[in-house]
């Protein structure tokens, strides 16, 4: 990776991380969960609200890192408009992607783009867990559970 891309990757991080967008509960959520990452402390919750089976608006709030900040308020931006099967595709892709494992860049691959500025994550085995907080929390909520933690 050059130099200027991984400046590129921290800067958005880093706004990301400052600035949380969708850092808020939707008025109509119609399903929660709380996520925790015991080894770090990060904590939050994830609001979804689905309508006609896809994800119509979603929030976060809590606190953590940079990184776990930054990957919930990517992850809000890229869900809105998706269909069920197709969050827990870009969940998959996502943990693939940050745990270094294969990652198919089929049709979603602006979405791929976009995530793999935490791609990085993948070198500090530690951060993986901040990075797939929000994810495992997203997921979490879509199954009906209200409570799950990154170990």
């Amino acid at each position: 990776m050059s130099d200027d891309l991984r400046e590129l990757y921290q800067e958005v991080i880093l706004d990301h991380g400052r600035h949380p967008r969708n850092f808020a509960r939707p008025a109509d959520a119609n399903r929660e969960a709380h996520g925790n990452n015991p080894l770090c402390g990060d904590t939050l919750t994830v609001w979804l609200s689905f309508r006609d089976g896809v994800v119509a608006d979603v929030g976060f709030e809590g606190r953590g890192c940079a990184i776990s900040v930054a990957s919930a308020s990517l992850m809000t931006e890229i869900l809105k408009g998706k269909s069920e099967a197709q969050a827990e595709a870009l969940f998959e892709r996502f943990r693939a992607m940050v745990s270094g494992d294969s990652v198919d860049d089929g049709e979603d691959s602006a979405e791929a783009d976009r995530l793999r500025v935490l791609a990085g994550v993948r070198d500090y085995p530690m951060r993986i867990k901040c990075a797939t907080l929000a994810w495992h929390t997203m997921n979490a909520a879509l199954h009906g559970a209200d409570q799950t933690t990154t170990e």
